[in-house]
């Protein structure tokens, strides 16, 4: 499994290396009192860019600026028709809104759009790399697994909390992963370092994750955990994190020996470059590899109260015992 990894992180190598524009120019990165690269601050990984590329983007894995500019454009007049008219549902007027599951507020009336803060643009039409920009297909016994399971929980997805996904229940989000995802709103997070540890917080869904990078190994095979067992190393300037130990419901419901490898380097004072590449034999085909660029920003992380009066739960449950009688 190791060697599927390190040979999937260099191929990603290979990708940016040839990819011109998003080559890291060389820079010294300020170091902590203990001499390590100094990752610290308050971050955020927002982005339009998709996970996957469009299938009508097939075999483009980079806009040209003009191209980029048209995008920002289009950007810009979506927000500007949400402010005129309000978030409009998806694909109203030809300008892509709010997917289904969101429409229950108008996000820019609350300063939670896109381009209301900061925005990590990049010239990648995907965040997965290499030529296809999509996961790759699930194995066959994949397949099956999530067959029967999602049959086994036709009929039942509203008998009681434990019956909802994770995120309605305020437990786990998939963006926060490993790997670290954008997502629709509030995708920011924390980085502080101490002396053998790197602790990063993701505003959304208040989760922190502590890092050693003593060199101590993974937690024994039978302990899982919600975000996984991340132990980290330093290369260079670069900080690895290898993650083990995740449980089979997230980030990826139904992956059983999930696999990630992250690397977070420090390329100006206003950027890093995080890379990451997810692998489980058992799941996908074959190992997928992504980046994405995080740009530092001014303030701080706020509480994410998800559990505070978490009406949507309660509200939804409701409404099926309605709906029953």
């Amino acid at each position: 499994m190791k060697n599927r990894v390190l040979l999937a992180m260099a191929a990603l190598a290979l990708t940016v290396l040839g990819a011109g524009a998003q080559t890291p120019k060389p820079w010294t990165p300020p170091r902590t009192p203990d001499g390590r690269p100094d990752l610290q601050g308050v971050w955020t990984n927002n982005s339009v860019t998709p996970l996957q590329r469009p299938k009508v983007l097939a075999g483009k894995e980079f806009y040209t600026e003009a191209e980029l500019a048209d995008v920002q454009k289009k950007q810009r007049e979506r927000l500007a028709l949400d402010d005129a008219e309000g978030e409009p549902p998806a694909n109203h007027s030809g300008v892509e809104g709010a997917p289904a599951e969101t429409v229950h507020y108008d996000h820019a009336q609350f300063g939670l759009d896109w381009l209301q803060t900061r925005v990590a643009w990049n010239l990648r039409t995907s965040l997965i790399v290499g030529p296809e920009g999509r996961i790759p297909p699930l194995t066959p016994e994949a397949r099956q697994r999530l067959a029967v399971l999602a049959a086994k929980e036709k009929g039942h997805e509203f008998d009681g909390p434990e019956s909802r996904p994770l995120e309605a229940r305020c437990i786990a989000r998939a963006n926060v992963g490993p790997p670290l995802l954008p997502t629709r709103y509030n995708s920011n997070l924390q980085i502080v370092q101490g002396p053998g540890y790197v602790a990063i917080e993701t505003e959304e869904i208040h989760d922190a994750r502590i890092i050693p990078t003593d060199g101590r190994p993974h937690l024994p095979k039978k302990i899982h955990q919600w975000l996984g067992d991340s132990v980290g190393r330093w290369e260079g300037n670069t900080l690895v994190v290898d993650t083990t130990n995740f449980t089979d419901q997230t980030p990826f419901p139904g992956a059983e020996n999930l696999h990630v490898i992250e690397r977070i380097t420090r390329v100006d004072d206003e950027t890093l470059l995080y890379q990451f590449t997810v692998e489980d034999p058992g799941m996908w085909v074959r190992p997928w590899s992504g980046e994405v660029p995080i740009k530092k920003i001014d303030g701080q992380i706020y509480e994410y109260a998800c559990h505070e009066a978490n009406y949507g739960l309660a509200n939804t449950l409701r409404g099926a015992r309605v709906a029953e009688k």
